[in-house]
Parts: structure tokens; sequence; C-alpha cells
């Protein structure tokens, strides 16, 4: 894995130092009544837009590109048969019961409310001209069927400049699968290029992502002078929430499932993912976990390699259940913040949004992030609230890719249930890879 570092300083640090600053900044404004100059605060503002902008210009083909490579990755879905349907219902059972987790603690425990809506409303309406072209996006409604009509877009292209992200990723699913059935060189070419645009894609989210301490610096001293002291006990409630959700799915409902639905003790099963369990929570990305989680997959796990391989790859991707959690939480904790009250239906979006943001999401350090700016602006929540939890993202990062780790190994384990292994040529066998330090 690449590591983005600046003068021998990991950036994640340099957005540590940047949310520090933007926060001391603030908070002296703050509480020092001072009034910043209004061509000063126009241009931080502006540095944190631009920022937001560079985002959402990006978001949309990365998760065409994502969703659709997946789906076609799957190979002949013929012959995949059984696996990749189980596979399949896994993803999003497993997705939808986590996110449902941290949809249920943010709304039980409510770590976004108290604050002044005076203050509130005045950062809302600084970023309601970025989301008043779709705030009104959600289902009203889910009678007659009108919540699953709208997710069938009748024109991808509008809906795509209407920045309507659930009908392009559901027309980015159904293209993929037509991909797998009209397997040919001509596919295949297809199938490279649309690769080609991922990589595209992500190089540029990555520089993107370096100018995230100085971005981070602006959205909080904004926030921070506005709200003051009250900004940091919201953080912090935010962050219990968001860790206490993934410990229920990490220590409750993965054990539950690797023994009732995988027929295996979890004991052991634990003891077999220690090394991808560390890796994960060191490199915070998927990706460069993935070779560590097949040697554990068919060395201590015993399971299957044509099943632990296919679902580990496509996993890697397709099945990050902690990504989804977080998401979940992230938005309805900003909507709380923001004293915008979303209704059942619009968490219903939120959940089905964040299951499909899970499968599009680069699994890489912040891959999460574009995913999570598009939702919030979807639903109506100023995109400048992002800026409060990227100083603690390291951190979540970390815990969240442990539970997509985690969970790909569960569902390796789940779905080899009931098959046998294949004969691996000698050429295709996995070499050794040491593990990460």
């Amino acid at each position: 894995m690449e590591t983005t570092k600046r003068g021998g300083i990991p950036l994640y640090l340099w957005m540590l130092l940047g949310f520090a600053a933007g926060m001391g900044g603030g908070l002296y404004v703050n509480l020092n009544g001072l009034e910043v100059l209004p061509w000063v605060m126009d241009i931080i503002q502006a540095v944190g837009q631009i920022f937001l902008r560079l985002l959402f210009m990006l978001v949309l083909p990365l998760l065409f590109a994502a969703l659709a490579v997946g789906v076609a990755e799957m190979g002949d879905l013929k012959s995949l048969g059984r696996v990749g349907f189980k596979t399949l219902v896994f993803t999003i059972l497993v997705s939808a019961i986590a996110v449902g987790i941290g949809l249920g603690m943010v709304n039980w425990f409510r770590p976004g409310d108290g604050v002044d809506p005076l203050l509130a409303q005045q950062l809302l309406a600084q970023g309601a001209e970025g989301a008043s072209a779709i705030v009104g996006n959600a289902p009203k409604s889910i009678e007659a069927g009108q919540f699953f009509l709208d997710m069938i877009p009748s024109n991808v292209v509008t809906a795509a400049a209407e920045n309507q992200i659930l009908p392009v990723m559901v027309f980015a699913l159904i293209f993929g699968i037509g991909m797998v059935m009209a397997k040919s060189p001509a596919t295949d070419a297809l199938q490279q290029t649309l690769q080609g645009l991922f990589e595209v894609m992500m190089k540029l989210i990555n520089l993107v992502i370096k100018l995230a301490p100085i971005a981070i610096a602006a959205l909080m001293f904004n926030l921070s002078a506005v709200f003051g002291w009250e900004l940091l006990l919201k953080l912090g409630a935010y962050a219990g929430v968001a860790v206490g959700a993934m410990a229920i799915h990490m220590f409750i409902v993965y054990p539950l499932l690797v023994w009732i639905f995988g027929g295996m003790n979890p004991l052991k099963f634990a003891n077999g993912v220690r090394e991808p369990f560390v890796v994960a929570f060191s490199t915070a990305s998927s990706n460069a976990t993935l070779p560590i989680a097949i040697k554990a997959a068919e060395e201590k796990l015993k399971l299957p390699r044509r099943i632990s391989r296919f679902v580990l790859t496509v996993g890697a991707t397709a099945n990050q259940n902690g990504t989804a959690l977080f998401e979940g939480v992230t938005v309805l904790f900003l909507a709380q913040f923001f004293n915008i009250d979303l209704n059942l239906q619009q968490q219903l979006v939120v959940m089905l949004v964040c299951i499909l943001g899970g499968i599009g999401t680069a699994g890489v350090p912040a891959g999460s992030l574009p995913v999570i700016a598009l939702i919030l602006v979807m639903v109506g929540v100023p995109a400048e609230g992002i800026g409060l939890i990227l100083g603690v993202d390291r951190f979540l990062d970390m815990c969240r890719t442990t539970l997509n780790v985690t969970g790909d190994l569960v569902a390796a384990t789940v779905v080899s249930r009931g098959e046998s292994d294949a004969i691996v040529p000698d050429d295709l066998k996995l070499p050794d890879v040491a593990p990460a330090n």
C-alpha cells in the first residue's frame, strides 16, 4: 500500500494537525468574541468548498466504475451459480444488519442533539446553496411501489446530472451484470476501460485527499468559530456511538454468523484471523490486507481455495459492513447536529445508499469520504459538516477497516459451508506473503 507522506509525516497526522489548528483558531475567536473580516471568512469558506466540490466532481464516475467492474469481475454468472448468489445475499443482509445497528444506536443515543438551533441554522444556511438542487430527491412515500420505482432511472444521464446517486448506482449494478452476460472480447476491453477509469478516479481522489489538511483546517475554523466548545462534546459522543456500534457488530453479530451459518467455532475463527485483523487495523486498507486475508483463509481457517479467493477478492470492494455502518452513523449524527429531522423513509434511503455505497467504496484509507459527502448533500445536510469527523476519521477508519476485513472472512466461512475445494494449478497458487510489521 502506498502511504502518503509530507516531509516524512503521514497524511493522517497532517489531517489531525489541520483539525487542531482550525478548531483552535475557531475556539479562540468564539471564546473571545472576535469578529473575522468578511473577506477573510469568504476565503476560508471557499477553501473548504473547493475541496468538497472536487470530491463531488469525482465521486459519480468512481462509484460507477467500481460497481460495474466489481460485478463484472465475478465472471460467468452461470458457473458461479450458487456461490455468487450466497455471497450476494450475505453481503446485502449483513450490511443491512450493520447499518441497522448504526442507525439504531444514533437514534437511541442521539449524540448530535442539543445544539442551539439558531447557531446550527447559521451554518446550515452556508451550505444550503450547494445542497438545494437535490434536497428533495429522497422519496416522500413508499406507497404503490413508488419508492422502488424511483430507484430505476428513466434517463441515467439526467439522474447523474442531478446528482441522484441511488439510480446511478442501480444502473451501474445492472450494467455490470450485462457485461457478464454479454461476455466477449469487446466486453473484456470495455471492462478494462472501466478499470482504467476507476484507477484514474482513484488517482485524482488521492491527489484531492492531499488537500485535506488545509480543507479540514478551513472547515473546522468555520465550524468551531460558530459552535465553540459545544463542538468538542458532540464529536466525542459521535465517536463513542460509532465505535460502540462497530463493537456490537464485531463481537456479537460476526461470532453468531460464524457459529450458526458457518458451522465453525467462533474461537477457532478468531484465532485464525489474527494476522489480517492486525494488518487491517494498522493499514486502514482492505486492499492492502487482501493477500494476508487470503493466506489466513486457506492456511488457518482451511477454507476451499476457489471459494475463499472469490469471496475475499469481491469482498474487498463489495462486502464492507464497517464502511456502510460508519456512513449511516455519520449521516444521522450530522443531521441531528444541524437539527434536520430525517423521517423513516429518508432513513431507509440512507440505509440503501450506505449498503450500495459500501459496495462502491474503494478499499483504501479515507475511501468512504466521497460517498459520505455525497449522501450528506443528498439528504439535505450541509456538506461542510464533514469537517467535524475528518479529524478523528483515521482512528474510526482503522476500526471500520478491521470490521470490513473480518466481515469478508466471515462471508468466506459462511459461503464455504457445504462447498468442496477445487484443484488449483501450480501457476495459480498464492505466493507466500510475509505479515506486515
